[in-house]
């Protein structure tokens, strides 16, 4: 089952865990169980067009990764990264 790397602005909806396991095949699957574990998770990293949210970056071992329908091996990390803006 993968292990899936939460950044600090999503710890509230893990319980402040800063990483998690998953069930899934794809990138999608993990999310889903993901919202199926801690409800609203997944809203915060996908839009309503279910894309990747603008200051997300999901990353499958070290590459990073956009389609939902990735491929997520069961030992292979998922790292979400929130990104920072500013000026």
């Amino acid at each position: 089952m993968p292990r899936v790397i939460v950044p600090t602005q999503l710890r509230g909806y893990t319980a402040g865990k800063d990483e998690v396991r998953a069930e899934g095949a794809t990138l999608d699957e993990i999310l889903v169980d993901l919202d199926r574990q801690f409800p609203g998770f997944r809203f915060r990293v996908i839009d309503e067009q279910n894309r990747v949210r603008r200051h997300i970056i999901l990353f499958v071992g070290q590459e990073r990764h956009e389609d939902l329908g990735t491929p997520v091996p069961p030992t292979t990390d998922v790292t979400i990264v929130g990104a920072l803006s500013g000026g």
